[in-house]
């Protein structure tokens, strides 16, 4: 701790103190007043409190307590925290579980660090921190989140507790027999917490760790979930409803509808069989099959190997998904799946199916185990404790993220799913994605492929729609890939965090094509760890039903209402949800409707060419049969239909054809996956670290630019419209949200201007390379090229 805060610190050995407050300030004033000479200021990057019997006084026996902060200015806090002390708000259904006072919020800048003095609480939904903070007007958040403060911690985003031990940072699990002088709480969001508890009572300290430990780590039932506790409490009050626009997929007429909408239901049907769950618990009550297909044969192997529906091109072709039989199995059990096979392959061997290609994501694509890896790795890049840890690690950071190999996953993604596309569009074959249960990677890739292929995807509604019907609808387990109930950490995979980082990719390099911003992308990626939202607390839909129907207790038994993620309403008001839509969005024009112009869609596979003349595939009916059924009975091949070769060949082909052309924003759109075009989401992963900030810069300059320009353009059509006496249009609210005095930086709209950091462009670790103050006097100056600083 350095700077003008260490200068001024009285830093000296206090002897034990009283547990009353009278006589413990006594006690303070008396030893302030005959102390002859305050000692030296730590050294700048000290942490705040070191260790319990820390601080560098002499050599003799160790200090009992060290203070940096003066003995008036603990006076005047304490006065502060009891005159404005913060009121704990609780939603319905929480309760309070444990508290601490006199805790100390620490904030480490590049002058030093200091702390917010406060009470630390644990609710069965949050952690909180409740403290008065000094805040000027034209800094005070503006985006503020109406479950979630600045301050707050749900339980399920808390990833790991470490305590500070005599200086030394250990991880916390379980039961403790010594209790640390320092928490640190890193979270699955980035943000990363310090509390001091030195000032803290030991009662005390033992009830908020214990606590805190215990209700983030310890393995949960899904019904102690706070989800249940909160729907409970609000199941008698009028709850905003969920908005109507997003399709649902939980009705048999919303499937009917997306067949429609893709020109899909002359070759596929929605079927019900699996109504009440009774085919299998994975699958949705309602899905979509080849209409050749008999209900009656779904029911075989609990719906495994049978062909569902995601999407259908423009040009008739499919794009499919399937679940794959276990592969250790006896010889007799591989003969019926064989014949089953043989079954759906004669039942649909018939147009106007074409040839199918396989694509088996479990062996010929990433690995979950790889996907972890990855982002245990990557994730540690922004998990930065303090000021310094930060400089040390910038020398060396692009070195961390290649390492890491996080945005090469990113990267073979939206190559997977462009391969899939080249096969959709230019090849006009039906692709079948195939994995163990179809609802990890096969979400992945159906998903981009979509919002790659088709513009209602990319809008808002579309978005949300498409997480129902590929990650909900689809059985993705997200009670286990974000771990929400701790009970088994390998299972835990962001596998959906993946997914959005590639569409983060595509809207930071195509913006006026979506509806929806960066902003709403990083606060979906937040909602997956608040307890209020149905969407991303179960696996399936079965768990979802069953689990809401046991839970509903009141006399007139009703089922739980659960509230969805989509209805923003609840977290954010009408005034910030303005930063989630696009202002650069132009939306797709209605086509005319003189049939005169419309064109008529028939599909002519003859009409396509292959990539490759000298090689045709042949037409085997809905499915290649050789290749499906070894794939399906666990039977690993080397090499599937194309070659790589050749796959290869296609694949660059088809991407630098449609990287020449001009950039339809309504039409397809291929993402650049060359080394410098994958980038990380910076708002998601630096918007907590103001050492990385711009000042003025980012997107955030532009967002400014173009609703100042919007405002212009509204002002001059009121103008218009008052002068032909017509109706002016509704005003736009929230256009002068950024216009605001305080400088912007890339932090907003989740901070504005934070502590700007004064270090220089070179990182302090590379000056002891140029040697000392003299050495440096004698050599010649040097002509140095930093660039755009």
């Amino acid at each position: 701790m350095g700077g003008a805060a260490a200068s001024a610190a009285a830093w000296c050995w206090w002897p034990p103190l009283p547990e009353e407050p009278e006589l413990w300030r006594l006690v303070v004033l008396a030893v302030v007043l005959l102390l002859p000479s305050r000692g030296p200021a730590p050294e700048d990057g000290e942490m705040l409190g070191k260790g319990v019997g820390g601080g560098g006084g002499s050599k003799a026996p160790k200090p009992s307590f060290v203070s940096y902060v003066r003995p008036e200015e603990i006076h005047t806090n304490e006065k502060e925290v009891a005159e404005k002390e913060v009121t704990l708000h609780l939603l319905p259904g929480e309760q309070l579980l444990c508290e601490a006072s006199t805790v100390l919020k620490c904030i480490q800048d590049d002058s030093g660090q200091h702390g917010i003095c406060g009470k630390l609480v644990c609710t069965d939904f949050k952690i909180a921190f409740l403290g008065e903070e000094s805040t000027l007007d034209d800094n005070e958040p503006q985006f503020k989140n109406k479950l979630i403060g600045e301050n707050d911690i749900t339980l399920h985003c808390v990833d790991q507790i470490y305590g500070v031990f005599d200086e030394k940072k250990k991880p916390l699990f379980g039961q403790l027999k010594k209790y640390p002088e320092k928490l640190i709480i890193h979270c699955k969001d980035l943000r990363v917490f310090h509390f001091c508890l030195r000032y803290t009572k030991e009662e005390e300290v033992k009830r908020i760790v214990s606590g805190i430990i215990h209700h983030t780590q310890a393995p949960k039932l899904l019904k102690r979930l706070f989800l249940f506790s909160y729907a409970t409490a609000k199941q008698n009050s009028t709850a905003t409803g969920p908005t109507h626009q997003t399709v649902m997929f939980d009705t048999i007429k919303d499937w009917h509808w997306e067949l429609e909408r893709t020109k899909g239901n002359i070759k596929y049907k929605a079927v019900s069989a699996n109504e009440g769950y009774k085919v299998c618990e994975k699958l949705p009550a309602y899905f979509v099959v080849p209409v050749s297909l008999p209900e009656e044969d779904i029911s075989c192997f609990q719906g495994r190997g049978i062909p569902i529906w995601c999407w259908s091109c423009h040009n008739g072709c499919a794009l499919l998904k399937m679940s794959a039989f276990p592969k250790e199995q006896d010889e007799s059990n591989l003969q019926i799946q064989k014949a089953f096979l043989d079954g759906i392959y004669k039942t649909i061997h018939n147009p106007p199916y074409e040839t199918l290609k396989t694509e088996d994501l479990s062996n010929s694509f990433i690995s979950l185990q790889e996907i972890q890896t990855s982002y245990s790795k990557f994730k540690q890049l922004f998990l930065i404790d303090n000021s310094s840890e930060f400089w040390d690690t910038d020398v060396k950071w692009f070195s961390l993220l290649e390492s890491s190999n996080w945005l090469d996953i990113i990267r073979r993604c939206l190559k997977k799913a462009i391969e899939v596309i080249e096969c959709l569009e230019v090849q006009n074959t039906n692709v079948l994605l195939i994995e163990e249960n179809a609802s990890d990677l096969c979400c992945i890739i159906s998903s981009l492929v979509q919002v790659m292929m088709d513009p209602y995807c990319r809008t808002r509604f579309g978005f949300q729609s498409l997480i129902q019907k590929e990650w909900i609808m689809g059985g993705h387990c997200f009670l286990d890939r974000c771990n929400h109930l701790r009970q088994n950490d390998k299972e835990e995979v962001p596998v959906f965090l993946l997914f959005l980082d590639c569409v983060w990719q595509l809207v930071q390099q195509y913006p006026p094509a979506f509806e929806f911003t960066e902003t709403y992308l990083t606060v979906l990626s937040d909602s997956l760890y608040i307890p209020i939202f149905s969407t991303f607390f179960f696996n399936s839909p079965y768990q979802k039903d069953a689990n809401v129907g046991k839970e509903s207790q009141d006399s007139q038994n009703k089922p739980l209402s659960l509230l969805t993620v989509w209805d923003w309403s609840v977290q954010f008001e009408s005034k910030a949800q303005i930063l989630l839509n696009n202002p650069l969005y132009v939306e797709k024009p209605k086509p005319d409707r003189n049939p005169r112009r419309a064109p008529h869609f028939k599909h002519q596979r003859q009409l396509s060419l292959p990539l490759n003349p000298n090689k045709s595939s042949p037409k085997r009916g809905f499915f290649e049969t050789d290749h499906l059924i070894k794939n399906l009975l666990g039977k690993r091949i080397s090499k599937l239909i194309n070659s790589s070769d050749e796959l290869h060949d296609n694949f660059r082909e088809f991407y630098d054809s449609w990287h020449s052309k001009i950039v339809d924003y309504h039409g397809l759109l291929l993402p650049h996956i060359e080394g410098p075009e994958i980038k990380v989401w910076a708002q998601r992963c630096l918007r907590w670290i103001p050492e990385a900030q711009i000042l003025g810069g980012s997107p955030v300059a532009i967002m400014n630019k173009v609703l100042e320009m919007m405002e212009e353009v509204q002002s001059l059509q009121k103008k218009i419209d008052e002068k032909h006496n017509s109706l002016m249009a509704p005003p736009l609210d929230g256009l002068s949200l950024l216009r605001k005095p305080a400088r912007l930086s890339s932090l907003f709209p989740f901070a504005l201007l934070q502590r700007h950091s004064s270090k220089p462009v070179l990182p302090t670790n590379s000056w002891k390379t140029l040697g000392d103050e003299e050495d440096l006097a004698k050599q010649e100056d040097e002509f140095v090229d930093l660039g755009d600083v």
